[in-house]
C-alpha cells in the first residue's frame, strides 16, 4: 500500500473520547502513524508477514496501520479499557474480516506482564510511548525496556529529539542499537485544559532499535 493511501485510510480511525492526562494520552496523527509503519516495511521489511506488538496502543492507529501493511498478526496492549473499546470499534474500517489482530488490557510497567506475554514472541514492536512528563518521568524508557524483551528483530518508537543522547545511552544498556531514521514534527493539538496553544509542533526522533 502506498504511503498516501495508508494515511488517508487512517483518517477514519477514531481517537480518545476523553483523554486521560495521567496516561499522557495524545492522538498519533495519521501522517505520523502512516510514515512510521510504511517506512518500517518499505525500508526494512519489518511489518509484512511479521508478528507485531503495539505497546501503549491506545485507540489502535499503529496496529491498524500494521494490518494494512500485511502484518501476519498484531497485538495491541494498553492499560486503558476505554481506549481498547475504541480500538475494537475502529477495527470496522478494515476490509479483511479475518485480519489477525487482538487487544490486551495490561499494565506494561508491571512484572505480571510476562505472565501474559512470552518474551521474544514478536518479530517487531511499534510504539508511540508517553514522553515521561508530568508524573510519568522515565516511563518512555520503561516502554523501551519492555519492547526489548518482547521483540526479536526491531523496535520502532518516537522520542523527543531533545532527549536523543539519553535515549541512545539507555538503549545501549538494554542491548539495543539506536538508528534515528528521521526527525519529524509531532503536531500536538490542545488536548487538555492547561494547554494554552491550539497546537504545538514538537521535534521527535523516529528511531529503529535493533539488537546488538
Amino acid at each position: 500500500m502506498k504511503l498516501r493511501k495508508l494515511e488517508m485510510a487512517l483518517e477514519d480511525v477514531e481517537d480518545f473520547e476523553e483523554p486521560k492526562i495521567k496516561l499522557e494520552q495524545y492522538s498519533t496523527t495519521s501522517h505520523l502513524a502512516a510514515s512510521m509503519i510504511h517506512t518500517a516495511e518499505q525500508q526494512f521489511g519489518d511489518i509484512s508477514d511479521k508478528k507485531v506488538i503495539d505497546l501503549g496502543c491506545g485507540c489502535g492507529k499503529l496496529s491498524i496501520a500494521c494490518i494494512m501493511m500485511d502484518a501476519s498478526f498484531v497485538l495491541g496492549v494498553d492499560v486503558d479499557q476505554d481506549a481498547l473499546s475504541t480500538f475494537s470499534d475502529n477495527l470496522e474500517i478494515l476490509d479483511d474480516e479475518d485480519a489477525k489482530v487482538d487487544r490486551l488490557q495490561a499494565d506494561l510497567c508491571k512484572p505480571e506482564l510476562f505472565n501474559l506475554i512470552k518474551e521474544k514472541s514478536f518479530d517487531t514492536a511499534v510504539m508511540n510511548p508517553p514522553f515521561g512528563t508530568k508524573n510519568n518521568k522515565g516511563i518512555d524508557m520503561d516502554f523501551l525496556y519492555i519492547a526489548s524483551k518482547l521483540a526479536k528483530t526491531a523496535v520502532y518508537s518516537l522520542h523527543k529529539t531533545s532527549t536523543r543522547d539519553y535515549v541512545v545511552k539507555k538503549a545501549k544498556d538494554f542491548g539495543l542499537k539506536a538508528n534515528v531514521v528521521a526527525e519529524l514534527k509531532y503536531n500536538l493539538s490542545a488536548t487538555y485544559k492547561f494547554h494554552k496553544q491550539r497546537s504545538k509542533d514538537i521535534a521527535v526522533d523516529f528511531i529503529r532499535f535493533t539488537f546488538t
